[in-house]
């Protein structure tokens, strides 16, 4: 749920690309539900016959012809559109295995053919070993039917286990089961960093065979247009990214929306730096450029290793480390600033009693233990980055004065986010402070205690 958040990492394309454009050609046809197939039941998704239904043990002619239509005709169109750029197909196994016209086809034009699983359908009621199965053969099948291994997977009707066992069962360049970004990303599945190319559907002709979708030509071309300019823009201003558009034959295919699709692809040729890539090309670029990456994964620790961690970012205050470690962490956490809401929820959440307790945790600045050299190193570190260290006796004098005063008056030490300050920022606010009320104080250096924990979060997570 947080992805790269405001650093988006700067994708690099080739040429200095501001956009990547990635096409990818559905080929399902032969591949769906059909009685013919040992299924129980004929297709009824993604066809032009509106709210289509199952058909338990029979043949339904319409929704075969439509299926039809895909192969012998919608195929050859589209490929007569993109047979020059580099494009990758999502091959279902057994449609691949019924289609040696179209499969050379793809080959001559020299596009990358991904597995889209075995059959065209459901995958969310099946074991995982019944899915697990299915993966296998379609591996196996489309190595057998294509000469070659797929470096990337798509199942489309996935299930929840579809990515883990994906990535379990293949050596995989990228899996695209996902819909969760404009650039690729690494995850743990399989037991191995995986990458994740995500897929498209909104850039996708799918919207055409649903009620909420596109009911003529111009609408896809608008969108893809209006989808293709964001990008773009977005890409001279330093942060490019991928238009993922998927397509199917018997969709795309039918001539008054392949001549929209025509006349998108032109747009796109006008502007300069347009990168048009296979999903492998894109992945293995990723993979180069932005490799996975090592580094605190407070989400994956058990309570021990977190206290451990994390237990000092608070002054001497583990306990506050204890109660966000039971709080509902996950990878979404594992970073400075999922760490630091977790522990300010702890924090502002206790009683003003504990709270108290973690005030009076801090030092005085420059105060007695300092200079006998007993405070904690991150107290250490933050003192001397100010020039805490480095005092004038007069500086000193004036320091143990206000600490006396202040203290004594709010019953906890002054506190403030050292590194944010230098030591006159520090000493006027030090003067200014001291003359609130107790309540407005106490806010105050809660705040304060709050900052100092992001500032010493953000140096772990950097080192």
């Amino acid at each position: 749920m947080t992805g790269y958040g405001e650093n988006v990492p700067a994708a690099n394309w080739p040429n200095g690309a501001k956009i990547a454009v990635q096409i990818v050609l559905n080929y399902e046809e032969g591949g769906e539900n059909n009685i013919l197939h040992g299924d129980a039941a004929s297709e009824a998704f993604l066809s032009e016959i509106t709210g289509a239904a199952p058909w338990p043990g029979q043949r339904h002619w319409n929704m075969e012809s439509i299926y039809e239509y895909g192969s012998r005709a919608g195929f050859w169109r589209v490929h007569r559109l993109l047979k020059d750029l580099p494009i990758t197909v999502y091959g279902v196994a057994t449609a691949l295995a019924r289609a040696p016209q179209q499969l050379a086809a793809m080959k001559r034009a020299g596009w990358e053919i991904a597995s889209h699983g075995l059959k065209w359908i459901e995958h969310k009621d099946m074991s995982v070993e019944e899915e697990r199965a299915q993966i296998r053969e379609a591996i196996r099948l489309h190595t057998e039917v294509v000469g070659a291994p797929p470096r990337g997977w798509y199942t489309g009707r996935c299930s929840i286990n579809t990515i883990e066992l994906a990535a379990e069962e293949c050596d995989l360049a990228y899996i695209a089961d996902s819909y969760a970004d404009d650039l690729p990303y690494w995850i743990k599945a399989g037991g191995k960093d995986q990458l994740i190319v995500p897929y498209t559907m909104d850039c996708n002709d799918m919207r055409f065979a649903i009620q909420a979708g596109y009911t003529n030509g111009h609408q896809f071309e608008s969108y893809l247009k209006d989808s293709f300019d964001m990008l773009y823009d977005e890409g001279q201003a330093g942060a490019p990214k991928v238009l993922s558009i998927g397509l199917h034959c018997r969709l795309i295919g039918r001539p008054g929306r392949a001549m929209a699709l025509k006349r998108a692809l032109d747009h796109f040729r006008q502007h300069e730096g347009v990168w048009f890539a296979t999903r492998e090309q894109i992945a293995d670029h990723w993979a180069k450029t932005h490799p996975p990456k090592r580094g605190l994964t407070p989400s994956s620790m058990d309570k021990q290793s977190f206290v451990a961690e994390f237990g000092g970012i608070f002054e001497h205050s583990p306990w506050i480390a204890e109660a966000a470690f039971d709080l509902d962490l996950g990878p979404t956490h594992d970073s400075a600033a999922g760490v630091h809401n977790a522990l300010a929820r702890m924090f502002r959440s206790a009683p003003e009693d504990k709270r108290l307790g973690v005030l009076t945790a801090h030092p005085d600045l420059a105060g007695k233990l300092a200079a006998a050299g007993r405070l904690t190193r991150e107290s250490t570190a933050e003192q001397a980055g100010a020039g805490l260290d480095m005092l004038t006796d007069e500086e000193r004098a004036t320091f143990t004065k206000l600490n006396e005063t202040y203290t004594g008056k709010f019953g906890f030490p002054f506190i403030i986010a050292v590194r944010d300050n230098t030591k006159a920022s520090i000493m006027a606010a030090f003067k200014r402070r001291i003359e609130n009320d107790r309540e407005t104080e106490f806010a105050e250096a809660c705040r304060q205690v709050e900052r100092i924990a992001e500032l010493r979060l953000q140096e772990k997570f950097a080192e």
